[in-house]
């Protein structure tokens, strides 16, 4: 599969900065915030996130993580038995502004399943979405507030995050299929 970067380290350390300088200014600090990084790469993405909050404001804020695949309305066109990984929403979110973290944003179906998926946990005051790759294509109307890189990508292309705690350097690639 041929590939080429995207985004490099140094890169991607940028637009996180960034992602998390425009939370903390959009909501006049980090009062009344929690951050959920959807599984896998969007966990990664939202510790990040939050660390960067709390380098500036001295606040930890609360951190959750969300596991989709049985709110996915397409989990059976993908495969028969979807590996089930840990929710951990361990704070209320009643009346939170919480902070959606994951890494791509393609059709909006993960988005959706996210938001269901969240709102069984109680209602949050607003849900704004930290994406670290836009790469469009959208089948539902979903669009995100905070976003890394915007890039277009063609059906026969394939945005690939690594991040060091999945193995090898922090990356951005995009991926050929053929």
């Amino acid at each position: 599969m041929k590939s080429h970067t995207l985004l490099t380290s140094d890169e991607i350390s940028l637009a996180i900065n960034r992602i998390s300088l425009q939370v903390l200014e959009k909501h006049h600090g980090p009062e009344n915030l929690a951050i959920v990084g959807i599984h896998t790469c969007g966990v990664f993405l939202a510790q990040r996130i939050r660390q960067i909050i709390r380098d500036q404001t001295s606040q930890l804020i609360p951190y959750g993580s969300l596991d989709i695949n049985l709110y996915r309305d397409d989990w059976s066109l993908i495969t028969q038995n979807p590996v089930v990984k840990t929710t951990d929403i361990s704070f209320g979110v009643e009346g939170m502004d919480i902070i959606l973290v994951d890494d791509v944003l393609f059709t909006g179906r993960t988005i959706r399943a996210a938001l269901d998926a969240l709102m069984d946990y109680g209602r949050p005051k607003s849900v704004q979405l930290a994406i670290l790759v836009d790469r469009g294509g959208r089948e539902l109307p979903i669009q995100a507030d905070y976003v890394g890189l915007h890039t277009t990508v063609r059906p026969d292309e394939k945005i690939k995050v690594v991040f060091e705690e999945i193995g090898g350097k922090d990356e951005v690639l995009l991926q050929n299929k053929n």
